[in-house]
This record gives C-alpha cells, sequence and structure tokens, in this order.
C-alpha cells in the first residue's frame, strides 16, 4: 500500500539517505495528465486545473498544496469511468529517464538508503518504483481509491461536473473560469455524495513532501541537513528548500520556474547519472565544492550549476536552460507547474 503519510522502516543512522521525486527526474511521464488524456478534451481540462493548482498554491490557500491537480482532477475521472487498470495501462507505457536505472542500481549496491517522494498516483508510483528496484515501504505517493470513490458518484454529480466541464472548454477568461471553479471545489462539491475531494485524495506535494522528507530522516536518525533531495517542479519546491536551509544537498534536475530557486546544485541534461558524483561527494561532506567545480567542466549535456549565493540573472540563465532540456525529456509534461 502506498504511504500517503509515510511511517518508513528504521533504517542504519550509518547509511545514507537519498529522495527522490519521481516523475521528471526518474520517468517523463506526467501519469496523471495522460490518464486524463483518456477523457474527451481531458488535456485542455487538466492544462486548465494545473494553471489553477499555481494560483492557489502561490496564494497559499488554506489546507491546499502544489500538486493537488490530482485532486481537482478526480471528479473527471470519475464522470468518464477511467479506472484503475487504465492509470496502471497509461503508466505501463512510462519510459524511465535516461542513467536512472543504473543510478539507483549503484546508489542501493553501496548502501544508499533509497526513497521516493512522489504527488504520483500509487498505481504510477509502484510501477516505476518496481522498475528502479525501490521497495514500496521506500515509496510515498498519493493513495487513490478510484473504484471506491466511483460508488459515491450520483447522476446528479455526474450532471454538475459535465456542466463544469462544458465551462472550462467554453470561457476563454481564466478570471472568470478561476472564480467557477472556486465555487465548485470549495462550495458545491462539498455538498455532493462524493464530497471534500481534498479530503478523499491526499496527493503527497508540497508541505506534505517535507512532512514525508521528515519521517524519512527520523526513522534514520537524521536530519534534512544529512538527506539529498532531487526534485524539478513546485511540488518539490518545499522539499528542496528544505534539506537546501538545513545544510544538505538540494538538487533540481531539469527544474522549472519553481523548483530552480529552491536548490543548491542544478543539474540538467538527458541523462541524471551524474547524481552518482553528487552522492558520493555528499557522504565526503563537500557537495557544493563539487559543483563548484563541475560547473566549469559541464556546459552542455549535463550541465552543472552551483547555486549558491547565485543572483538573480544566473538563476534564470540556469532556468531557461533547464527549462530546454525539460522540454527534450519530458515533452508536453514539460509545460506543467
Amino acid at each position: 500500500m502506498c504511504n500517503n503519510l509515510i511511517t518508513p522502516k528504521v533504517a542504519s543512522p550509518d547509511m545514507n539517505v537519498i529522495c527522490f521525486d519521481l516523475e521528471g527526474p526518474l520517468s517523463p511521464q506526467d501519469n496523471a495528465y495522460e490518464v486524463a488524456s483518456l477523457v474527451p478534451n481531458g488535456d485542455a481540462i487538466f492544462e486548465t486545473l494545473s494553471r489553477y493548482d499555481d494560483l492557489l498554491a502561490l496564494a497559499g490557500r488554506h489546507n491546499y498544496e502544489p500538486g493537488d491537480t490530482l485532486a481537482l482532477i478526480v471528479p473527471f475521472l470519475l464522470a468518464h469511468g477511467i479506472s484503475e487498470d487504465d492509470i496502471t495501462r497509461v503508466s505501463s507505457h512510462a519510459r524511465i529517464v535516461g542513467g536512472a536505472k543504473d543510478l539507483i542500481a549503484r546508489l542501493l549496491s553501496h548502501g544508499w538508503d533509497v526513497h521516493i517522494i512522489s504527488t504520483s498516483y500509487e498505481q504510477h508510483a509502484h510501477r516505476i518504483g518496481a522498475a528502479l528496484g525501490v521497495k514500496r515501504d521506500h515509496i510515498a505517493c498519493t493513495k487513490f481509491e478510484i473504484e471506491k470513490l466511483r460508488e459515491k458518484l450520483t447522476e446528479d454529480d455526474i450532471t454538475r461536473i459535465r456542466s463544469l466541464e462544458e465551462a472550462i472548454l467554453s470561457t476563454n477568461d481564466e478570471d472568470v473560469m478561476f472564480q467557477k471553479l472556486d465555487d465548485f471545489y470549495f462550495d458545491e462539491l462539498k455538498n455532493t455524495a462524493l464530497g471534500d475531494v481534498f479530503s478523499q485524495v491526499r496527493v503527497v506535494g508540497g508541505a506534505r513532501k517535507v512532512a514525508a522528507l521528515e519521517a524519512i530522516a527520523a526513522a534514520s536518525s537524521k536530519t534534512p541537513r544529512e538527506l539529498i533531495a532531487i526534485g524539478d517542479s513546485i511540488t518539490d519546491s518545499a522539499m528542496l528548500g528544505c534539506v537546501r536551509d538545513a545544510g544538505g544537498t538540494a538538487i533540481a534536475f531539469n527544474g522549472n520556474e519553481y523548483a530552480v530557486p529552491y536548490a543548491n546544485i542544478g543539474l540538467a541534461g538527458t541523462d541524471i547519472g551524474l547524481v552518482w558524483e553528487f552522492a558520493e561527494a555528499h557522504a565526503r561532506g563537500d557537495p557544493i565544492e563539487l559543483a563548484r567545480t563541475f560547473e566549469h567542466e559541464y556546459r552542455d549535456d549535463p550541465r552543472v550549476d552551483c547555486l549558491v549565493g547565485a543572483d538573480a540573472d544566473k538563476i534564470e540563465a540556469v532556468i531557461d536552460t533547464h527549462k530546454r532540456f525539460r522540454k527534450i525529456v519530458r515533452g508536453d509534461a514539460a509545460k506543467l507547474g
């Protein structure tokens, strides 16, 4: 079962610990986006909800976390009969990022405690984790009991959801659309049989990723200072910032404008394998020094940037480079926050 609120097994305090985001650093597929695309016009609906998600997260809406798009999309998946088998089938087409499988194998063979902390639905996170050799009890992800939720849906609920769907596709003014979404998710939906979707589907993003990381650290008698965290998007910014601010190693891999400013090392490219060098440096206690050295050696694919003390111009230049590789590696998913 997916560790939605992770209670990891106690690990040896002598083990080094590394925590990966899944979608981006390990697999390029945005599984929820691909699943939503099974619905007619689902890609357009998901992209609107993703922008709405960014707005809510950046505004600091109470009890809302980046990545809760995976909760926002649930009513539409239910209304269109999307099943657990559909999620698994879409996941089966997901690729692994270049170098990821060898990297994980190398880390595990050298005694590293490898974890995945992901917004992904459990059906996808567990499949990718298995392909990489990461055990289920080392994966914190989003529990999604889609068949149980479907049982709650009434015909009136489906009519209401379809009406909102039509509004999303026909409304050009995003301010007007976002107000309709506010009314639906924070008022109307709570009065349906489905109820509060945010309590039904607790997405592991933002502060919930930090909570998972802190639980992993505590189980190893460590603090975030002693961990490596790797992420690429708005759902990872709090986790990266937590580790960076504690003095740990926070790596943005093909990160966007929400992730890069919270990392102390930037790694861009089509292959994630160079993380091994930073893992060894982290174990020695000099990952930032290595980043400063690699910044002169790796300027193409991969490209390394030391982000400690970086000014706004450097951050902007790094983001531009990361976005270019993000598009190469992730395709359409690169445009999502």
